[in-house]
């Protein structure tokens, strides 16, 4: 019997440029059978065009690690802060259509329509 490969640690190294990270509010993802794209842009208020600020292309196994190690790391932020509200998702219904608030849901707000 062979005596278990001890793993080894990774190394990574974090460069100054990469260190000051970009801000992104807007992810624009596609796939192909053997590759997830992930387009990062800013959207600026006012401004009709963004512009993709970064891409990573990722194998559908990585990308799906990914979204474990997001998935797992959002459950620990929430039960340290609390629940994360995203603005008007509890006026969406399935598929990103609005749904109205009956007057006996909230009698004061007012019809939401759109996205």
């Amino acid at each position: 019997m062979q005596p278990k490969a001890m793993p080894q640690q990774l190394q990574v190294e974090l460069r100054e440029p990469e260190s000051e990270g970009i801000y992104a509010n807007l992810a624009i993802i596609s796939h192909s059978p053997s590759e997830m794209i992930l387009d990062f842009a800013r959207v600026m208020p006012g401004v009709q065009k963004a512009r993709v600020l970064s891409r990573i292309i990722m194998t559908p196994q990585h990308c799906k690690m990914m979204h474990r190690a997001l998935s797992d790391n959002l459950k620990k932020f929430e039960g340290q802060f609390g629940e994360i509200k995203i603005q008007g998702e509890e006026l969406r219904g399935p598929i990103g259509f609005s749904v109205q608030k009956s007057s006996s849901q909230d009698a004061s707000s007012d019809s939401h329509t759109g996205s």
